[in-house]
């Protein structure tokens, strides 16, 4: 137990935890980008007069879901958590983790991780709606109209449940860190005796 809260607390880990917190906003912030710019309009013919096709242009975009603005708000959220945490860990020199502040940054970190799972399953759940359609509320699929759209919210969504791992394995750093606290980032870790 005692190597495991050195290892947590050790020069090299804050930079792996840095590495991580980079690719986290990283990948939080591409969805957020991707899922937010998601927009393919499309016509179709939706009747005949006689010969004469009558054609109606249809937009898909995410703001016509709900849980999809859900999804590039709680993305763009985790993805600033992520680069005020940098911008501390870089720019914050040698400041004292210890006490309130490092409970602080675990707590958020877990807060964080809930948002971001909980808007990419909420995403998810409408992704699925729009590929298979729901044949009970008579709900249509719509990925066969609009292939761009869906390629787009997938890869958003891929991107989303990169950045809920990578949050899982920072909150469970920030939580191993409260065992034995230190500067972070320091070069060397005083080894100290774990109850």
């Amino acid at each position: 137990m005692a190597k495991l809260a050195l290892a947590a607390t050790s020069g090299k880990s804050c930079k792996i935890l840095l590495g991580l917190r980079l690719l986290a906003f990283s990948a939080t912030l591409s969805a957020a980008i991707v899922m937010g710019l998601n927009k393919e309009t499309e016509t179709f013919v939706v009747g005949k007069v006689g010969n004469t096709p009558i054609k109606a242009t249809f937009t898909a975009k995410f703001d016509h879901t709900p849980a999809f603005v859900f999804f590039v708000v709680a993305n763009a959220m985790v993805s600033f958590h992520n680069l005020l945490m940098i911008a501390l860990q870089i720019f914050g020199g040698e400041m004292e983790f210890t006490g309130f502040r490092l409970l602080s940054v675990a707590i958020l970190d877990m807060l964080n991780v809930t948002l971001i799972s909980a808007a990419a399953n909420a995403a998810a759940f409408m992704a699925e709606v729009g590929k298979n359609g729901n044949k009970h509320a008579r709900w249509d699929k719509i990925c066969d109209r609009f292939a761009t759209y869906c390629d787009h919210g997938a890869g958003a969504l891929i991107a989303a449940f990169a950045g809920v791992i990578l949050m899982l394995i920072i909150s469970a750093a920030s939580i191993s860190r409260l065992v034995q606290p230190n500067k972070c980032c320091s070069t060397t870790a005083s080894p100290s005796v774990v109850p």
